[in-house]
């Protein structure tokens, strides 16, 4: 169907039922005339001699035939334009004739009423030389002569019709195709034609000209081609200058907008469409020579005041104007701004060097801000530690002196019952003196008799009376007492109990007085003898136990680890194999496993493996080496010297030692001695990969007991047993490694524990951040709190929903209402980030990576005191632990602070100080205080909007002259007066190559149709001409 780009993506967005009608449409579309055809009518058109009747007849149709033509050619699929260009036919070659003989006589009579009289055969001849290479005009000068006044005659008379116009509208359709169009610039004289058609009378055949013109200058190599047909026109048309005859129709012409909207667009892009920026000065130039500064520029005087008014009744016109006056360079200007170029550069280069000594003080005072704001932090928090047990310990005094008072209150009640027992004692001792009396008168008058028993008993015997018979009944009752005298009712109280010991001040008030010691048990018969004293770890110390099952013999019962298995036999396989790229074991490593259980080679004799070597055997096959030879050339390839180690732990340990420079006694002795200028930090670390294992040490060991010399070895083995028998080599790779880290991980480590320290304080301490939090918090349940209830407290995480909670006309969020309200009610709180410090550098840290470290710190530390401890002569160890031992505990010390801080400030927060490290907790707060500013910055922004919708309401109403852009009164400034800063950056842009369209199918369409949309300057012409190649063209305007 011939579609260009952006109609195929108009067409495949139509269903089905519509691309099948658009289809049968386009199998039914018959093309109503072949080429041939109108090429057949244009060369009857072109009979330049002849009858004028016949002529006349037959120039009645050419109005009708060029205007289907151009119709087939705009319609027609591209195989029939293809047809009517093809070197048969040569269409466009008699289309350009056609043009030529009927715009000849516009342009004799033109020139006529220029220079008056002519000759009018000469003229002719001059004027349509510009076709004397196309074959038609093959003739002699003579035979032309001869019909010249007739040629003229049917010219004048094809003039008056819009054959010119129709002409160029098929010229437009062939250059639309990039076939058509690359015919059209390399013919020598359609574009001479196009460009002499501005002769015409017809003003929209200008306007089309000039349109058609302006194009092919947008068009690669295009600008070129069109300042060579103007150099023919020019030397056509007798002009003194080029683009003398284009600026006189522009000025004289009052009538036609569309024709100066046309004019105005051409010179801009003409000009200004080039890529280099000295001739772009010339052509412009060229046009301020023939006035078009003097014209376009709006002065005071009477004469002037109609032509202002003029061109403002055009939108269009004024906007091509300003785009012109925006592209023109003012070269007085330019050369000032590039003397001054220099020192604006001086000017910025010290600029740049105030600023990066601003920002790095800037740095430094962060630096030691956030070391003074830890100090202080961890100042107060000792404090604060202090104040906290000061009131502890008042409490505990207040306690003792209740304690006390409360002892003393006990004692006084105690004395108290002490006399009323001694009361009571006094009056039990009366009551038996008194019955003491009163028995002895008993015994005085031998009513009866105290004896004491064997038993010690005292014994009281009635003394039996003679009574009266009236008493003998009861004298009988009386009996005899024959046991110990019973114990009188009244028991005697027993003793005061005994003062309180000095040491019991601890019991409370409450308790009751201890009873009285209970008396010591009798000694027991037989004590078991003492156990032994027990362990430190309190258990009781037992024989050693026996030696487990699992553990090695003792050094002497030690045999080699490939006794234990079996040898296993290399198989022959009739074809080569493939690899299997699997990580085998040692044989040492077998031992105690499930390997050392299998039996490969009891599998492998029942199975038959010959469909497996067929199914898997390596493509290329050669014969099967036999394992003897291999053996054979590879004892014949072993080096004369013997290596004890890996070979690729070898080639390691060899570039090693090549990077460090040193000899091997030279790094050995640099050990020993701890000297850690003659070894690097890198150069350590490599070294501690090649601590030789034990395995490298008893092939040492077995090589030298064999008393074997050394010189057969390489030097990496020579330097591997020097190297192995330094002794706690370990301990002294790790104490040399640990030395030359410290003070750098002292320096990584402290800055974030500050940072910490700093930021958590800052936070818990902030009273506004607590009042903002309970504004969330009311405005919050007063949300909720009628569908879920009230709530107490809100996680951290909730502050991020306060931008995705919008109000009902979606035009601001909570948060934006919270701001305004702030502002509003609370001032004061607008501030509140001032008061958290080092949110940002807190964000960065990973707490539990800092507190690893520094718990590496210690141990490290600690093996270089142990290292001291075996060497107390060595210097370089005493320095160092002398000056940073207490550099490391303040380290350790500010570790568990910022731990302990963190983990309080976010508890206090309500979180979970386990599952949210500082890279979650702080972000928050970081995420919320930008979001707030933002808001702030919208809130402003919506209040300006406001204020000036009410006064655009409550303004007077703008006139519809007043909308349009006008001319300033002033005479038009060459350039617009900018700043340096952006003059210069303007001037970077103006230099930068502007992209060109390549002349592509559509492309002249595209062009035409987007210049009518956007004007063209200098500044977008980049843009432009990208939109020129986008399908999806939209208007903007010109920047």
């Amino acid at each position: 169907m011939n579609l260009p780009p952006d109609k195929v993506k108009i067409l495949c967005q139509y269903d089905n039922e519509k691309k099948w009608e658009l289809v049968c449409d386009q199998e039914r579309f018959q093309v109503k005339n072949p080429p041939s055809a109108y090429l057949l009518k244009l060369r009857s058109y072109l009979d330049q001699g002849g009858v004028s009747r016949k002529f006349k007849r037959r120039v009645q149709e050419s109005t009708q035939v060029l205007r289907e033509l151009e119709i087939s050619l705009r319609t027609n699929h591209i195989g029939w334009a293809q047809e009517f260009l093809s070197e048969e036919n040569r269409g466009l070659d008699f289309l350009v004739d056609y043009m030529s003989f009927a715009q000849c006589a516009v342009t004799y009579d033109m020139d006529s009423l220029d220079n008056g009289t002519a000759t009018p055969d000469k003229s002719v001849e001059d004027l349509t030389r510009s076709a004397g290479n196309s074959p038609i005009h093959s003739a002699s000068k003579a035979a032309r002569s001869l019909t010249v006044r007739k040629a003229m005659r049917n010219s004048r008379l094809v003039s008056q019709k819009d054959d010119v116009h129709l002409c160029i509208m098929c010229l437009r359709a062939i250059m639309n195709y990039q076939s058509g169009f690359n015919l059209v610039m390399t013919h020598p004289c359609c574009v001479n034609e196009i460009t002499l058609s501005l002769n015409n009378r017809n003003p929209r055949t200008k306007a089309l000209v000039l349109e058609l013109l302006a194009a092919v200058c947008l068009v690669r190599g295009g600008h070129d081609i069109i300042l060579s047909a103007f150099d023919n026109f020019k030397e056509v048309c007798g002009e003194r200058s080029r683009f003398e005859k284009l600026m006189e129709y522009f000025s004289n012409e009052d009538s036609n907008i569309d024709f100066m909207v046309a004019c105005m667009q051409f010179i801009n892009i003409v000009v200004h469409s080039v890529e280099n920026m000295n001739f772009r000065v010339h052509l412009q130039y060229e046009f301020s020579h023939h006035g078009l500064d003097d014209y376009l520029q709006v002065s005071d005087t009477e004469s002037q005041r109609e032509v202002r008014l003029k061109f403002t009744e055009s939108d269009r016109l004024l906007v091509q104007i300003q785009a012109y006056l925006d592209n023109v360079f003012d070269v007085g200007a330019l050369l000032e701004d590039a003397e001054t170029k220099n020192a604006l550069l001086e000017h910025m280069e010290e600029l740049q060097d105030h600023n990066a000594q601003i920002s790095s003080r800037l740095q430094e005072s962060e630096r030691e801000a956030l070391e003074t704001v830890s100090e202080l932090e961890k100042h107060l928090i000792q404090t604060t530690k202090e104040v906290e047990l000061l009131k502890e310990s008042l409490r505990e005094s207040c306690v003792q002196v209740t304690i006390l008072q409360q002892r003393e209150i006990e004692r006084e009640i105690e004395r108290e019952r002490e006399r009323e027992r001694q009361r009571d004692r006094d009056r039990s001792a009366q009551a038996l003196a008194e019955l003491e009396e009163k028995v002895q008168g008993l015994v005085d008058q031998q009513l009866i008799r105290m004896e004491r028993s064997s038993s010690g008993h005292l014994d009281l015997h009635v003394i039996p009376l003679i009574l009266p018979v009236s008493i003998h009944a009861e004298t009988e009752q009386i009996t005899t007492v024959d046991g110990p005298v019973a114990p009188p009712t009244s028991v005697v109280p027993p003793p005061p109990p005994a003062p309180p010991l000095p040491g019991a001040t601890e019991v409370t008030a409450q308790a009751p007085p201890p009873p009285p010691p209970p008396p010591p048990p009798p000694p027991c018969p037989t004590a078991p003898p003492p156990l032994p004293p027990p362990l430190p770890g309190g258990g009781i110390a037992l024989p050693p136990p026996p030696p487990s099952v699992g553990m090695a013999p003792p050094f002497g019962g030690m045999h080699d680890g490939h006794t234990g298995n079996r040898n296993k036999k290399p198989i022959q396989t009739k074809y080569r194999m493939p690899s299997f790229n699997w990580q085998a074991l040692k044989p040492n490593q077998v031992a105690g496993t499930i390997f050392n259980e299998l039996d490969d080679e009891n599998v492998l004799g029942e199975l038959n493996m010959d469909a497996f070597e067929e199914q898997f055997k390596t493509k290329a096959q050669t014969a099967p080496a036999d394992v003897g030879t291999l053996r054979a050339k590879v004892a014949q390839k072993i080096p004369s010297k013997v290596s004890l180690l890996e070979s690729n732990r070898a080639k390691n340990l060899a570039i090693t030692l090549r990077k460090g420079g040193m000899a091997t006694s030279d790094i050995c002795t640099a050990i020993e001695t701890y000297n850690q200028e003659a070894l690097s930090l890198d150069f350590l670390e490599l070294l501690e990969r090649f601590i030789p294992s034990e395995y490298e040490v008893k092939l040492i060991q077995n090589y030298e007991r064999d008393g074997r010399p050394l010189d057969e070895l390489p030097e990496e083995d020579r330097f591997m047993v020097r190297f192995g028998k330094i002794p706690r080599l370990v301990q002294r790779i790790s104490t040399l490694t640990f030395m030359g880290n410290f003070p750098e991980s002292i320096q990584l480590i402290q800055p974030q524990l500050n940072a910490i320290i700093a930021a958590s304080m800052s936070i818990k301490s902030s009273s506004k951040l607590k009042k903002i939090l309970e504004i969330i918090l009311a405005f919050g349940n007063y949300m909720n709190s009628s569908k879920r209830g009230a709530a107490y407290g809100f996680r951290l995480q909730s502050l991020d929903l306060l931008l995705d909670t919008k109000s009902t006309d979606r035009k601001q969020t909570l948060l934006h209402f919270i701001v305004s309200i702030i502002q509003e009610k609370y001032p004061e709180l607008q501030a509140f980030h001032s008061e958290l410090h080092f949110m940002d550098k807190a964000a960065l840290v990973s707490l539990d990576s800092i507190l690893q470290d520094v718990c590496a710190l210690k141990r490290g530390m600690e093996v270089t005191r142990k290292e001291f401890a075996v060497q107390e002569d060595n210097p370089v160890l005493q320095d160092f632990l002398t000056s940073n031992n207490d550099l490391l505990d303040s380290v350790v010390e500010d570790g568990k602070t910022a731990q302990d801080v963190y983990e309080s400030t976010v508890e206090y927060f309500g979180e979970n100080p386990k599952t949210t490290p500082p890279s979650m907790f702080f972000p928050v707060f970081v995420r919320f205080i930008k979001a707030y500013k933002q808001a702030e910055q919208e809130n402003e922004q919506r209040k300006k909007q406001d204020v000036l919708s009410r006064e655009g309401r409550t303004g007077p109403p703008s006139t519809s002259t007043s909308a349009k852009p006008e001319i300033p009164q002033k005479q038009v400034p060459m350039m617009p007066k900018l700043p340096q800063m952006d003059l210069i950056a303007e001037l970077k842009r103006r230099q930068v190559i502007p992209l060109v369209r390549e002349g592509k199918d559509g492309a002249i369409e595209d062009i035409i149709t987007a210049l009518k949309a956007v004007p063209f300057t200098a500044r977008s012409g980049k843009r432009s001409s990208r939109l020129f190649c986008d399908s999806g063209f939209s208007d903007e305007s010109p920047t």
